[in-house]
């Protein structure tokens, strides 16, 4: 495990947001980074289209999901 510098601000940005997201700090900063890597490597989906794409990835039953 290493350790990544940021500044302040976005420490507390990160922490507000896991509090929404019900997430841990680091949870949250590593959502944020692995959908910045996948936005970089899929300049073309939005997004919505990312998460989708990832949840099938896992075999997430999108229709059970959705559907209760």
């Amino acid at each position: 495990m290493g350790i990544v510098k940021i500044s302040e601000n976005l420490h507390e940005e990160i922490r507000k947001s896991s509090n929404v997201m019900s997430r841990s700090i680091n949870s949250q900063a590593e959502f944020w980074i692995k959908m910045g890597m996948l936005s970089e490597l899929n300049p073309t989906l939005t997004f919505n289209e990312i998460i989708k794409e990832q949840l099938l990835k896992e075999n997430v039953s999108l229709a059970g999901v959705i559907n209760g």
